[in-house]
């Protein structure tokens, strides 16, 4: 399997896409531009192959994006209050732009980096990425890589991550999902099911404001299939701080032998699509799309606006540096970071 030019960066660089995955299973498009899902391809459960995942059409709009659309998210997936990151040898000033604390790896993250394509076959690409010492404000030389292998059914995610250095790190994929078609139009008619009995209720600037909550008696509670349209339109403050859900919610599933657990169940009833999301992360960011805005060109052409897609996040906590008792993002030297996504696709009942 060969890479291809997608296109080039404003400096000349080329940016790369390769393709894993063979039909009827799923395909998968990935540039070396921020390690990004940029197409991915399924049959759905009434038999039509479908694109499903969001896409921009150029390097230029990855770029011009502030959504994180398909990128590998690094070094903090989620957010960071006020920038500020204590750790054991003091306090480290991390690069903001999210109304004043720091977001998703920062003003450039890993999904705006060109990374290395160290191999790849007809079913996985491996990605490498080296973070100096200082990036984005973070302590250590850090050593990355990210390996997509796809199956006939499924698409697993592994994260991996090494550092000379005391750090934090907090890796996670942004593709946005629409199983009824990246160009179907709202995920208004989808239903999301994610096991969980707490969510992590934030202040208008998406900085958790204290410990979980139950998710008894709000719009969190997704314990059972919930269709989305009806969620989202709920009267909750938490939903109209954030225009939608962009929440991390407390995953309860029990592990299996290979220590992961359903993260969440997304069904498309239209096309009788479903996906199961498995990790071995503590947390899923649930995010609806909320601020897509129609400004940037997706493929093919169209504009994707609020709610086109969805974005199921599995994650550490948000702001878990502040909160000493949630599990810890540091990294040590001589340690490994890991962390695993699966993508199950299976035809809905």
């Amino acid at each position: 399997m060969t890479a291809r030019v997608f296109d080039q960066l404003p400096d000349g660089r080329d940016v790369h896409l390769v393709e894993v995955g063979e039909a009827p299973g799923p395909v998968l498009r990935l540039l070396t531009l921020g390690a990004t899902v940029h197409d991915l391809e399924i049959t759905g459960g009434d038999g039509v192959r479908r694109h499903v995942a969001l896409g921009h059409g150029s390097s230029a709009a990855y770029l011009a994006s502030g959504d994180y659309i398909g990128g590998t998210i690094g070094r903090y997936a989620n957010r960071i209050r006020d920038g500020h990151l204590p750790l054991p040898d003091g306090d480290h000033t991390l690069g903001t732009h999210d109304r004043g604390h720091h977001l998703h790896g920062g003003p450039d993250g890993f999904d705006r980096r060109l990374w290395d394509l160290l191999d790849h076959d007809g079913h996985q690409a491996r990605f490498g990425l080296t973070s100096p010492d200082g990036d984005q404000g973070f302590p250590g030389n850090l050593d990355v890589e990210v390996t997509f292998t796809v199956t006939d059914k499924a698409i697993d995610i592994a994260f991996t991550a090494t550092t000379d250095r005391t750090t934090v790190v907090n890796l996670t994929q942004h593709a946005y999902l629409n199983l009824e078609g990246r160009d179907a139009g709202t995920i208004d008619g989808h239903l999301l099911r994610v096991p969980a009995q707490h969510y992590t209720p934030v202040d208008a600037e998406g900085i958790p404001t204290g410990d979980h909550a139950p998710v008894d008696g709000t719009p969190f509670d997704l314990r059972e299939p919930q269709r989305l349209g009806a969620v989202l339109r709920t009267d909750h403050p938490q939903l109209r701080d954030a225009r939608g859900i962009d929440h991390n919610l407390v995953v309860d599933a029990p592990a299996d032998a290979d220590g992961l657990h359903t993260m969440a169940v997304l069904t498309a009833p239209a096309t009788r699509t479903e996906l199961e999301l498995r990790s071995d992360q503590p947390g899923l960011q649930v995010y609806t799309g909320n601020f897509l805005d129609g400004a940037l060109p997706a493929v093919g052409g169209g504009l994707y606006r609020q709610g086109d897609g969805i974005a199921l996040e599995p994650q550490l906590f948000p702001d878990s540096p502040h909160h000493p008792a949630w599990p810890s993002a540091v990294l040590e030297p001589g340690e490994r970071y890991t962390a695993r996504h699966q993508w199950v696709f299976r035809a809905a009942d």
